[in-house]
């Protein structure tokens, strides 16, 4: 009878170890993921309808923290640049880099070195510009444009300020990967840039980080459930091995 309650015992700290471990993977899991994510992203608000309907005023996104270097054309980045009247954040679309001509408008299509593209996020469909322009990049430099193009104020504006209303790459801050609020998701990389000289941006580490996440608070409940399920399958494993012991004796 003790060798049977020793084996029940077994059981019941072999439960309590795996149920301890899980809860400590999950932990490192869950706090690790979210420690990656404040390292590599930072949250903002939208503060202007500009990028509508891609994000729209209020929108809390969240950027991967950049150097300006990374940046390709399609992505809707994180910017500052006291040339266009202050220091706030702003949120626009890079269409152009360093040696680019951007040009518009080819039937009502943006023009990159004289290659027409198709830009279905725009607010205004089919419609890239409400007026003609005509843009050389500089070296280190990048062109940006709202996807609400008949109220946004971008490189547009500034045409006729040094560099062609470009910005130089160290304006950036962050590249926008996802609207956090409302949860509309991801924000994708635009494949008619895909075929340009350089191709677009690889998404952030976002979505391996809210795995963690998940698979911690997973390993966590999962855990914490299973200690006490297995304590008192071992507390029944025992009774039933002293009620058999016992009928074998008396037997």
């Amino acid at each position: 009878m003790s060798a049977i309650g020793r084996t029940g015992d077994g059981h019941g700290r072999l439960g309590s170890m795996l149920s301890g471990l899980a809860v400590a993977v999950g932990c490192v899991l869950f706090l690790g993921g979210f420690v990656w994510g404040a390292v590599v992203y930072r949250p903002y608000t939208v503060p202007t309808g500009s990028m509508t309907p891609t994000v729209h005023a209020g929108d809390r996104v969240l950027a991967q923290r950049i150097d300006g270097g990374e940046v390709h054309r399609g992505d809707v980045v994180v910017f500052t640049d006291p040339a266009w009247g202050n220091n706030m954040p702003m949120v626009k679309r890079v269409v152009g880099i360093g040696g680019d001509t951007i040009a518009c408008c080819d039937k009502g299509r943006l023009t990159i070195n004289g290659k027409p593209v198709e830009e279905p996020y725009l607010q205004t469909e089919g419609l890239a510009s409400m007026k003609n322009f005509t843009a050389d990049v500089p070296a280190g430099q990048l062109f940006l444009l709202g996807d609400e193009r008949s109220s946004s104020l971008d490189s547009r504006v500034h045409l006729e300020d040094p560099g062609q209303g470009s910005v130089p790459r160290s304006a950036v801050q962050a590249r926008v990967d996802a609207i956090a609020w409302p949860m509309n998701g991801m924000v994708g990389r635009p494949q008619a840039f895909a075929f340009l000289p350089g191709g677009v941006s690889s998404p952030g580490p976002l979505r391996l980080q809210l795995g963690a996440v998940v698979a911690g608070v997973a390993l966590i409940l999962g855990g914490a459930a299973y200690g006490p399920i297995a304590a008192r399958s071992a507390r029944s494993d025992r009774r039933r091995n002293k009620r058999e012991g016992t009928t074998a004796g008396a037997h």
